[in-house]
């Protein structure tokens, strides 16, 4: 068996980098740190202001079926490198938005709309159809992007609104796609053709179900409904882990670091679970990493002590390390690459939905309890929840079939 991981690694880095400077990863891991400033400066509620990722992540919705579309008539690279450039723009105007809310809102869109195409269904679309031996480990290697921007971002967001303030961080944020990953993907993404490639190689990539077919399917409506609560649970803890933990004393840089915590945690998940999957049945180690947010999330629940809070943030950093790498590998497996993109764009509109409300939902929990308590005894339903559904996926199928 060749190596695909050694042939193809400049491949995988500059996707790991373009998904760090993704629009789906860089507005959600930044904004925990801006959160505070921004609502202090202009005296909005926390909940008002989180809707900014209902507009950026939630705006996907409509985006990345789109964008599953494009990809396959225009290439992943361009969608690439035209997205990298369109979120630097949004993170600039974000920087000049004034003290009217719906500026901001109108910004985060851009985000999504100008950013779309950096939205994980281009690297993934690029990874199943490089690597085939290899793909589960290789997704995870890639996907660990998600994994260094949560140990970085909020890190590098408190540091310039600290240092500089809330307008600057923007600035600096926008520095990251134009400067960094820009050029990056420019030189080593280049993705093989469906047309290359080695004889089984080819048949894999040229059979598969079409999106009609799939989603007559009750595995296509278990995998989606099971992505929406894993995705509603953790991008509602996420965005307000800063501040739920800044509210129990902890201060902002400790907070910031157990989110530091929670992304390296995501990168052991993906890399352990990408291996895993190559190997194992894949539904069940997706259960088993899920399971692990329950503790976490229920220690959080007790308002833990610093120390906790970073074992609660690994717990849940290795199961979301699972989450993005399993919905790529689940759908290639079960649905086929023939028209990957336009089914895994569906399935990304499912997260991209729970992405964008379920950051303000929490948030608005906190505005009328003053705790975040109810709102992660939800999330810990939501992972219970999923757990359960992924098992009921059954068997990979034999030739796609349609069952």
């Amino acid at each position: 068996m060749n190596n695909e991981l050694s042939k193809n690694w400049m491949l995988l880095f500059a996707a790991s980098i373009g998904l760090i400077c993704s629009s789906i990863v860089l507005p959600f891991y930044s904004v925990g740190a801006l959160v505070v400033p921004i609502t202090t400066e202009f005296g909005w509620s926390r909940a008002e202001f989180q809707l900014v990722i209902l507009f950026s992540t939630g705006a996907g919705v409509i985006t990345a079926p789109i964008v599953g579309i494009l990809l396959d008539r225009i290439g992943v690279r361009r969608m690439a490198l035209s997205g990298l450039f369109g979120l630097a723009i949004a993170l600039v105007i974000a920087s000049r938005s004034g003290g009217e809310l719906w500026l901001f809102y109108l910004a985060y869109s851009f985000m999504a709309i100008l950013g779309a195409g950096t939205i994980p269904v281009t690297w993934t679309r690029a990874v199943t159809a490089t690597f085939f031996q290899q793909r589960g480990l290789a997704l995870g290697i890639m996907l660990s992007g998600t994994g260094i921007c949560a140990i970085v971002i909020p890190q590098y967001t408190v540091w310039l609104v600290e240092e500089f303030g809330w307008r600057e961080a923007y600035l600096g944020l926008a520095a990251l796609p134009l400067l960094f990953a820009g050029p990056l993907v420019f030189l080593f993404f280049h993705p093989v053709l469906i047309d290359s490639g080695e004889p089984e190689e080819k048949t894999e990539m040229e059979s598969g179900l079409t999106l009609a077919e799939a989603i007559v399917g009750y595995r296509f409506w278990l995998l989606l409904l099971s992505i929406f609560l894993i995705y509603t649970a953790m991008s509602g803890i996420v965005p307000n882990l800063i501040p739920s933990l800044t509210d129990q004393g902890i201060q902002p840089q400790r907070a910031a670091t157990v989110i530091s915590v929670f992304g390296l945690s995501v990168i052991a998940g993906r890399l352990i679970v990408g291996y895993l999957v190559d190997h194992y049945w894949a539904p069940g180690v997706a259960a088993i990493a899920i399971s692990l947010s329950v503790a976490g999330s229920l220690i959080l629940l007790v308002e833990p002590v610093y120390v906790l809070a970073c074992f609660a943030g690994g717990l849940l950093g290795f199961a979301a390390g699972a989450e993005l790498d399993l919905m790529s590998f689940l759908a290639a497996k079960y649905f086929g690459l023939l028209h990957y993109s336009k089914i895994y764009s569906w399935l990304y509109a499912a997260l991209a939905m729970a992405s964008g409300i379920a950051p303000s939902l929490f948030a608005s929990v906190y505005d009328k309890t003053g705790n975040y308590s109810v709102g992660f005894i939800y999330c810990t339903v939501c992972f219970c929840t999923s757990c359960v559904l992924l098992l009921f996926l059954g068997r990979y199928p034999d030739g796609f079939d349609k069952n």
